[in-house]
């Protein structure tokens, strides 16, 4: 298929009619549709659904083949027109676009008939009814916008090579046929001649996007649809225009020469990038129009200064008459105007100055807080800002501080003060200098100098007042020493008449003495004390104790002054401390102490602690930095109340002796802790006793076990036989405390068993032992003149002499370490059986 335009370009055309055939051969069908539909289809019948998605998702164009079809976005398929099926089979296709990545897809459609007819022979040169292989190539065309005709006026023409052979109508579709706006082109369904109905604006429709269509009479598709682009060529129809009719701009006074104000700009609704939209921009008028102060760049609109003379003080605003034309502002092209308004800001390039030279004032001695004169000032700058507003300073004659000048902001004069009395009798007058400037910082003017301060001079005259007694200065202090006695004499507070230069004829009073420390003499004003001054007293502030002394005279006129006695600090009162601290076990097994001392610092800390000896065995002191102390436990006490006497030294070595009650407590806060009778017999069952407690006790009560086996397991074994010899009284022991072996141990003494009558025979048995069922008996024998000991483990008795290895005949005497050696092992012996009982 051919399209015939009357712009030239045919063989370029047939070029890119090849290139679209080859890519459109290159788009296989994504499948394949049939479909079973009556012979006779009338128009608007839906013959099916395709499912397009499944082919390309989210097409933006749909198209068929056939004219006799048309497809809806869902995949409907509806018929055009009545249509009957010349054979069984009819099929056309199905061709989708999409956007994003310029994709093209195409469904074969197969439509079947029910009726069974012969099929219709065709031609041998049927053949060349198929499809092309090849799109049509899309010509440009273009229209003029605005155009006057004649209408219908020609655009251009689309031909099929199909119509070299067989009969071919041409159609059309798109925005401008059956879209909006409608009917705006039609087309010649024989000759493929395309026309437009009417005039075009360009700023709505810059180009028209159509689709030609030819098909045969029996309604077979032999080309792919042709896409057809129409441009709408632009007509310089708009004028330019400024987006705002009035626009502000503010700029500095005084400022550079090229300082930008601000930059207009315009709109053109003609073709962008084209001479139609090239703008021009141009001052026509300033208002005021002497001197020329801006200037506009032609291309960019931007507005700058031409001159550094700008002065708000002589106008404030100017206005431009602005000009913008498009077609590179030549004078045919479209224009048209607008209004810039700009302001000048202003700047503190005018200094205030006063209206008068000099002033003259006068005040009377001794007044405070008066006014006495206002002074006014002019200032060009624009007025209630920082640029006018006035700055009054007092540059001389107030070196006293007398006077003070402030501004009043309602009117800005300047507004002099006396703020400290004046004395007639000192000076007659004094003169001021008094200098004025703005808020803001001085703006040099690129045409002026920086100026000079505005100064005056003022005259303040002193009228003079015969006034009272003065009391200078106010305070007086003296100095005297902690623990001063009572009825000494201390120097007073002297006041003085300004008329005499003198005190004679004042009366002093006390005015406040709040302890009542002294008196004072009515006519030196000395003072004389009551009390021992104490620095440690609540009415002491600072090592200060103030008194007030009024001083009249003659005629009833008074001042006052305050006298502050200043107490030099004595060490006179030992550390203090609470006599009662809390111990709450669940927290903390210590106290801390922080004493006070009630001297100044030099006779206060570092304290110094000592505990006393009748307190060490439980607890222990730590000192930590001087001020405060640890008091601890030695182990854990009883739940009770402790009397711990305590000594405190401060760094001059004043000591004091406190009692500490230590509560300790089971408690977890000082606050919870409650010590009564009740709660000690409450709390007692419930005590428990430390590891260390308990191997202490375990450890002594095996000690004590140890002790008493270790006696009662010597004597104990067998029955004791006593005899009391007849000459019984020859036969008592002698206590002695020495530690020596004594006399020797003779025969007559100690004997072997003999077979004598016992005068008394006494048993004395010991029973079971820690429960275990061991017995023990011991016997003794006392017979006359001799002592034996009958063992449990031999079956016969041990005598000194077998142990010595003598005869029972044997009648000589027997040395203190024979007995030793006969008693020792057997001592020991018990010993351990006893600490063999203790263990199991």
């Amino acid at each position: 298929m051919a399209v015939a335009s009357a712009a030239p370009g045919s063989i370029f055309c047939k070029q890119l009619l090849f290139s679209l055939l080859v890519l459109i051969l290159l788009c296989d069908a994504c499948q394949k549709i049939y479909l079973r539909v009556p012979s006779h289809l009338q128009a608007e019948t839906l013959v099916g659904k395709v499912n397009l998605e499944e082919c390309l998702k989210s097409p933006t164009l749909i198209l068929s083949s056939d004219p006799a079809f048309r497809i809806l976005e869902d995949g409907s398929i509806y018929t055009t027109r009545d249509l009957i099926l010349s054979s069984e089979r009819k099929s056309f296709s199905i061709f989708l676009s999409g956007s994003e990545r310029h994709e093209q897809q195409e469904i074969k459609v197969v439509l079947s008939a029910r009726e069974n007819k012969a099929p219709k022979k065709r031609h041998t040169k049927d053949t060349a009814l198929k499809r092309s292989k090849r799109r049509w190539a899309p010509i440009p065309a273009s229209l003029m916008e605005n155009s006057l005709g004649p209408f219908p006026q020609h655009v251009q023409q689309i031909q099929s090579d199909a119509a070299q052979n067989y009969t071919i109508f041409y159609s059309i579709s798109g925005p401008g046929v059956d879209k909006e706006p409608f009917n705006l082109f039609y087309i010649e369904k024989d000759t493929g001649d395309i026309f437009c109905t009417r005039s075009i604006d360009r700023e709505k429709y810059e180009q028209f996007a159509l689709y030609g269509y030819a098909t045969t009479a029996d309604g077979y598709a032999p080309e792919y649809p042709l896409p057809l682009i129409i441009k709408i060529e632009d007509d310089n129809d708009n004028a330019p225009y400024f987006e705002h009719k009035m626009t502000i701009f503010t700029v500095p006074e005084n400022c550079r020469s090229g300082t930008s104000v601000g930059q207009v700009t315009a709109t053109d609704l003609d073709e962008p990038d084209t001479l139609h939209t090239r703008l021009k921009y141009k001052i026509l008028q300033q208002i005021p129009d002497h001197p020329k102060h801006f200037s506009i760049h032609p291309d960019t609109g931007v507005i700058t200064t031409t001159t550094p003379f700008l002065d708000r003080e002589k106008c404030d605003t100017y206005q431009l008459i602005m000009e913008v034309r498009d077609m590179g502002g030549q004078p045919f092209g479209l224009f048209n105007t607008g209004t810039i308004t700009i302001s000048l800001e202003d700047e503190n390039d005018n200094p205030p100055s006063f209206t008068e030279t000099s002033y003259i004032t006068e005040v009377e001695e001794n007044r405070i807080d008066v006014e006495i004169l206002r002074m006014k000032v002019q200032d060009q700058d624009l007025p209630n800002t920082p640029h006018s507003k006035a700055v009054y300073t007092i540059l001389q004659g107030n070196e006293n501080g007398n006077f003070k000048i402030s501004t009043d902001p309602n009117t800005n004069e300047g507004v002099l003060c006396v703020v400290k009395p004046l004395n007639y009798e000192v000076n007659r007058q004094v003169i001021l200098k008094v200098g004025v400037v703005n808020e803001a910082q001085f703006s040099k003017a690129a045409n002026s100098q920086t100026p000079t301060m505005c100064t005056t001079t003022v005259t303040v005259k002193i009228i003079d007042n015969d006034e009272g007694p003065e009391c200078h200065p106010p305070v007086k202090v003296i100095q005297s020493q902690d623990g001063f006695p009572a009825g000494q004499e201390l120097l007073g507070y002297k006041a003085l008449d300004p008329e005499t230069a003198s005190g004679e004829g004042l009366r002093y009073q006390k005015l406040g003495d709040e302890d009542h420390w002294f008196e004072i003499n009515e006519h030196t004003g000395d003072l004389r004390t009551l009390k021992v001054l104490d620095r440690e007293s609540k009415f002491v502030k600072n090592n200060q104790y103030n008194i007030s002394v009024v001083a009249v005279d003659a005629v009833g006129r008074s001042c006052t002054g305050t006298l502050v006695v200043h107490l030099d600090d004595y060490n006179d009162h030992p550390p203090q401390i609470d006599k009662e601290v809390t111990i709450c076990q669940n927290n903390k097994d210590f106290a801390v102490l922080e004493p006070v001392d009630p001297d100044g610092p030099e006779n206060g800390p570092p304290f110094q602690f000592f505990l006393d000896k009748s307190a060490s065995k439980n607890w222990n002191l730590e000192q930590k930095d001087g001020k405060t102390a640890i008091l601890r436990q030695r182990q854990n006490l009883d739940y009770n109340s402790y009397s711990v006497p305590i000594q405190i030294k401060d760094r001059h070595g004043l000591v004091a002796t406190h009692v500490l009650t230590v509560r300790v407590c089971d408690c977890s806060t000082p606050s919870e802790c409650r010590m009564n009778d009740k709660s000690a017999r409450d709390v007692r069952p419930n005590v428990i006793l430390g590891r260390w407690a308990i191997l202490a006790m375990v450890l002594g009560s095996v000690l004590l076990l140890c002790i008493l086996f270790t006696c009662f397991c010597v004597t104990a074994k067998r029955t004791v036989k006593k005899c009391f010899p007849e000459d019984i009284a020859q036969q008592n022991l002698i206590v002695s405390n020495t530690e020596g072996p004594g006399e020797e141990v003779t025969e007559a003494n100690i004997r072997l068993p003999m077979q004598t009558s016992n005068i008394c025979d006494t048993s004395m048995s010991v029973g079971t032992v820690g429960g275990q069922g061991i017995k023990t008996q011991q016997s003794f024998e006392m017979v006359k003149g001799g002592y034996t000991l009958d063992s449990s483990k031999g079956g016969g008795h041990q005598t000194l002499e077998s142990v010595k290895g003598v005869g029972q005949g044997d009648t000589g005497r027997y040395a203190y370490t024979d007995w030793q050696s006969f008693t020792q092992p057997r001592l020991g012996e018990e010993s351990i059986r006893g600490h063999t009982l203790i263990k199991n």
